[in-house]
């Protein structure tokens, strides 16, 4: 098994420079030993996505994405045929530029059969680190489509029967809540909610990713985003965020974030007009 307990998960991720609380750490790493999919629901800009990248450099996985949205159907999620190279090679065989009694191809093989991510992370098994992302941009019918394929880690192309993964991938899947994922996923999968962080936390990520923000820099930044999210924004401040205010402070050389430097830079942390002027609104209160 990759991780032996939840401190060692919590460690590696780390290492790889994601501080995840123990809840993030046992979720992953249940979800490792049990071999069942990572639902991670949250606001946006918590690290949901952060989590399946981070994962895989710790496993040393490759990290296959699928990116959700709406009218996305199973044929780009799962496998598409070349035909273009296949009308030019059953052309090739026709006019006897290929040696049929030698050839090694098949006109519905794999030679012509274009990956995507579902396909290629069901035939890499668990040398992957699957990323789902934003499922609930899609719709019913491709949640249910996805919730087959989970179910088995199999799927049926019809010209060449059942693909299975030896080994199942790690599978992380991310929702942002704009809709809710049907009950039926849910029971199919570990279910972990990523909240924003706490002060300390918050700062700790910050020194983290940008380590030539001090203390004090990093400490300020982080009370200042935690005032900006309960200011109900549209999009509130995320970690990633607080790290590029941080660090764009830190290079004006700025020593807290108050002030002229702070309003001068606050686009890094707001990223929406009206919230930007709500903001603004209440700096000048």
């Amino acid at each position: 098994m990759p991780f032996g307990s939840v401190d060692e998960a919590r460690e590696a991720l780390e290492r790889e420079s994601y501080l995840a609380d123990r809840g993030l750490a046992t979720a992953v790493f249940l979800g490792l030993q049990m071999r069942r999919p990572l639902l991670l629901e949250g606001e946006p800009g918590v690290g949901k996505t952060e989590v399946a990248k981070t994962l895989a450099a710790a496993l040393g996985a490759e990290l296959i994405r699928l990116q959700c949205y709406e009218g996305i159907d199973a044929a780009q999620a799962l496998y598409e045929w070349d035909y273009s190279r296949q009308l030019l090679y059953a052309r090739a065989l026709q006019a006897g530029e290929v040696d049929v009694s030698q050839r090694v191809a098949e006109l519905y093989g794999l030679d012509f059969l274009l990956e995507r991510p579902l396909l290629r992370a069901l035939r890499s098994g668990s040398s992957a680190v699957l990323l789902i992302d934003e499922l609930d941009r899609a719709d019913d019918e491709f949640e249910a489509f996805l919730l087959e394929v989970l179910s088995e880690y199999a799927v049926t192309i019809p010209e060449l029967g059942t693909i299975a993964a030896d080994e199942p991938p790690a599978v992380v899947i991310t929702s942002n809540r704009t809709r809710e994922l049907h009950d039926a996923l849910k029971r199919r999968c570990l279910y972990h909610w990523i909240d924003f962080p706490d002060l300390e936390r918050e700062v700790a990520i910050i020194r983290l990713r940008a380590p030539e923000v001090s203390d004090a820099l990093a400490r300020s930044v982080a009370a200042a985003v935690a005032r900006l999210r309960d200011l109900d924004l549209l999009k509130p401040p995320g970690a990633a965020e607080a790290i590029d205010w941080a660090h764009a402070l830190a290079v004006l050389g700025a020593e807290s974030a108050e002030g002229k430097p702070a309003r001068e830079t606050l686009g890094w942390a707001v990223k929406n007009h009206d919230d930007l002027r709500r903001v603004e609104e209440a700096l000048a209160g």
